[in-house]
């Protein structure tokens, strides 16, 4: 599995909006980032949220990115409108739901689909939120504390 982006922000866009427009604060597109165990990632959103939280960190897989774009022609949206926390390649994360695994020597363990939601349709394209089900990303805990970085 390589880590192509990783993701933080300080405030929710979605979440507590329902009904009115989305918020407008932007994913930080980092070089590495704090993983602490039972927490979260270190300057996100949900960092301590709550305990046990299946949230603490979230997956999105490259290929299914390319994928959407190409199934609905867009190409001027990047991976961080899918407000997913890392952007992966050559894995399976659905794969991975209840499954522990390591990446860059921590161990998380893989909950639940992040499931995509309506405002899917508006961060990327209508249609979208249909185009994703079964394919949204990986909610996971995190189980050991660390620094993700991006793959070179």
């Amino acid at each position: 599995m390589r880590v192509l982006h990783l993701y933080i922000s300080p405030k929710h866009v979605f979440v507590g909006h329902h009904g009115k427009p989305a918020g407008t604060e932007p994913m930080l597109d980092v070089p590495e980032v704090e993983c602490v165990a039972g927490q979260g990632l270190q300057g996100d959103r949900y960092f301590g949220h709550r305990e046990n939280y299946k949230g603490q960190i979230t997956f999105f897989s490259q290929e299914v990115y390319d994928k959407l774009c190409e199934q609905m022609g867009v190409h001027d949206r990047d991976t961080s409108v899918f407000r997913r926390n890392v952007i992966v390649s050559g894995v399976d994360l659905n794969a991975l739901i209840g499954k522990e695994f390591e990446l860059q020597g921590m161990t998380f363990k893989g909950t639940e689909e992040a499931r995509p939601c309506y405002w899917m349709n508006q961060a990327f394209a209508e249609g979208a939120e249909k185009a994703l089900m079964g394919n949204g990303g990986l909610r996971a805990r995190i189980l050991t504390d660390g620094v993700l970085r991006r793959d070179a």
